[in-house]
C-alpha cells in the first residue's frame, strides 16, 4: 500500500462507531458543561495573577481580546459541530478535512490541551482548599501541599491528585448522573461569583487602577494569550456532540453561549479584583479569596473558597469528560491501542477514562500552576486555527451534510479567526515553542512507528 498520511477518514464510519453512545444532552446541559468548563481556574486564579505580571488591571483588554479570538473560533466550530456531530472535536474534524496526519497533530494538541488544563486547575483547586481548611486552623503536612519543589520543602501536591480522581469517579457512574449534579454545581458556582462583584464593588477604589496598562500594550497581548487559557469550555462542548440530542440545533446554542455569559462574567470580575487590590500584590495562588480578606471579609472569601472548589470541580469534570472521548476517538481509530477505542456495557469509554486520570493526577501532583498554563495555549491556539480553516475546507465538501449554522460573513471570518490564532501565538514564549516542538516531536513519532501502521484507514479501500 502505497504511504500516504494525508489520507482521509470516512464520515459514515465514525457516525456508525460513535452511535454507541447513548445521546442524553440538551442545549441547556451543554450550556452548563461548557460554562462549567470555562468559569473555573479562569475566574478564580488568572485575573490575578496575569494582572500582576502581565497585565496590571488592563488584564480586562487581555479577556476582551481574548473573547474576540475566542468568539471568531467559535462560529468555525459550531459550524463543525452541527456538520459532524462526532466524538473528538478538532482531532475528528482533521482526521476527514485535512488528512489523517493532521487530525493526529490536532489530536495530540488537544491531549497537551485537556489533560494539562485539568493538571493546572487541580492545583488550583488544592490551593483554595488549603485556604479554607487553614482558616479553620487545619493544615496538611507542608511536604504534601504543593508541587514538586525541595527548595521550598514540597514533594507532592496530595489534594490535587485526590480532586481527580474523585471527579473521574464520579464520571465513570455515568453522563447522566455526572451532568445533573454539573449543572446545580455550575448554578451555586454562579451565584457566588455575583455576591463577590456584589460585594467587592463597595471596596473598589479609583487609585489602584493607576496606572491602568504598567506593562505597556505588549503586556496585554500577551495577558490575552495567557488569558485564552480560560476560555477553553465551548472546545469542550464540541467534544460531546455524539451523545448530544439534536446536535444541529443545539451545539451552536451550547457553544456560542458558553462564551457570551463566560466573556461577560471575566470581565466583571477583573474590573472588581483589580480595583479592590491593587495589582502588584494579586500574583498569588487564590487572588480572589485574598482579595477579600484584604479588606476584611474574610466571612466571604470562605464562601468564595467554596464556589472556587465548586467551580473548578465542575471545570476538572468538562475537562476529564472530553479528554476522555479524545482519547477513546483516537484509539477507535487504531491510532493508540485499540483496547483505549471501546465503549463499556454503560455507554461508557472506561478504559480511557481512568488512564487519563491517571497521567492528569500525577501532573497535578508533581507540576506547578505556572508551569502547567503556560504550556496549554499554544496547543490550542494551534487547533483553532486548523478549526477555523477548516470551514473553507467544509464548504467544499458535497460527501457532508451541511450545518444547521453557518459562519456569517464567508470567508472572511474563518481567515480572519485562522490568522487571529497564529498572530497570538507570537506573543507566547520561547520556551513554550521549545516544549512544544519537544511535544509535537514525540507525537510525530509515535504516529510513525505505532499509528500509521495500526490504523482503521488501512483496512478501508
Amino acid at each position: 500500500m502505497k504511504f500516504n498520511p494525508f489520507r482521509k477518514e470516512n464520515l459514515s464510519r465514525y457516525l456508525g462507531t460513535d452511535k454507541k453512545f447513548v445521546k442524553t444532552l440538551g442545549a441547556g446541559d451543554l450550556l452548563a458543561l461548557g460554562i462549567g468548563a470555562v468559569i473555573g481556574t479562569g475566574i478564580f486564579i488568572l485575573p490575578g495573577t496575569v494582572a500582576s505580571t502581565e497585565a496590571g488591571p488592563g488584564v480586562t483588554l487581555s479577556f476582551v481580546i481574548a473573547a474576540i479570538v475566542c468568539g471568531l473560533c467559535s462560529m468555525c466550530y459550531a459550524e463543525l459541530s452541527s456538520s459532524i456531530p462526532v466524538a473528538g472535536s478538532a482531532y475528528s474534524y482533521g482526521n476527514l478535512l485535512y488528512g489523517e496526519i493532521i487530525g493526529w497533530i490536532l489530536g495530540w494538541a488537544l491531549v497537551l490541551e485537556y489533560m494539562l488544563s485539568v493538571a493546572a486547575v487541580s492545583a488550583g483547586w488544592a490551593a483554595y482548599f488549603h485556604s479554607l481548611i487553614n482558616s479553620v486552623g487545619l493544615h496538611l503536612p507542608h511536604q504534601l501541599e504543593n508541587a514538586y519543589n525541595p527548595a521550598s520543602g514540597t514533594y507532592f501536591n496530595l489534594v490535587a491528585v485526590i480532586s481527580v480522581f474523585l471527579i473521574a469517579l464520579l464520571l465513570s457512574r455515568g453522563l447522566k448522573t455526572s451532568i445533573k449534579l454539573n449543572n446545580i454545581a455550575v448554578v451555586i458556582k454562579i451565584a457566588i461569583i455575583f455576591i463577590f462583584i456584589g460585594v467587592g464593588l463597595f471596596f473598589i477604589k479609583p487609585a489602584n487602577y493607576k496606572p491602568f496598562t504598567p506593562f505597556g500594550a505588549n503586556g496585554v497581548f500577551h495577558g490575552a494569550t495567557t488569558v485564552f487559557f480560560a476560555f477553553l469550555g465551548f472546545d469542550v462542548v464540541s467534544a460531546s456532540a455524539a451523545e448530544v440530542k439534536n446536535p444541529k440545533r443545539n451545539m451552536p446554542i451550547g457553544i456560542i453561549g458558553t462564551l457570551i455569559i463566560a466573556a461577560i462574567l471575566y470581565m466583571a470580575v477583573s474590573i472588581v479584583l483589580t480595583g479592590m487590590v491593587h495589582f502588584d500584590k494579586l500574583n498569588v495562588a487564590n487572588p480572589v479569596a485574598f482579595a477579600l480578606k484584604q479588606v476584611n471579609q474574610g466571612w466571604i472569601a470562605d464562601l468564595l473558597s467554596i464556589g472556587a472548589i465548586v467551580g473548578m470541580s465542575t471545570m476538572m469534570l468538562s475537562m476529564i469528560y472530553s479528554s476522555s472521548r479524545l482519547i477513546y476517538s483516537i484509539g477507535r481509530d487504531g491510532l493508540l491501542p485499540s483496547f483505549l477505542g471501546k465503549i463499556d456495557k454503560h455507554g461508557l469509554p472506561e478504559n480511557s477514562l481512568w488512564i487519563v486520570t491517571t497521567i492528569i493526577a500525577l501532573m497535578g501532583g508533581i507540576f506547578s500552576l505556572d508551569e502547567l498554563t503556560n504550556l496549554v495555549s499554544i496547543g490550542t491556539l494551534l487547533a483553532f486555527a486548523f478549526v477555523s480553516f477548516g470551514v473553507i475546507l467544509l464548504r467544499q465538501r458535497s460527501d457532508i451534510p451541511d450545518a444547521s449554522f453557518k459562519v456569517p460573513f464567508y470567508p472572511v471570518i474563518p481567515i480572519i479567526s485562522t490568522l487571529a490564532c497564529i498572530g497570538m501565538m507570537f506573543f507566547l514564549p520561547i520556551k513554550t515553542f521549545i516544549f512544544a516542538a519537544i511535544w509535537f516531536g514525540f507525537g510525530l513519532l509515535i504516529y510513525f512507528v505505532y499509528g500509521y501502521k495500526h490504523s482503521k484507514l488501512n483496512t478501508q479501500k
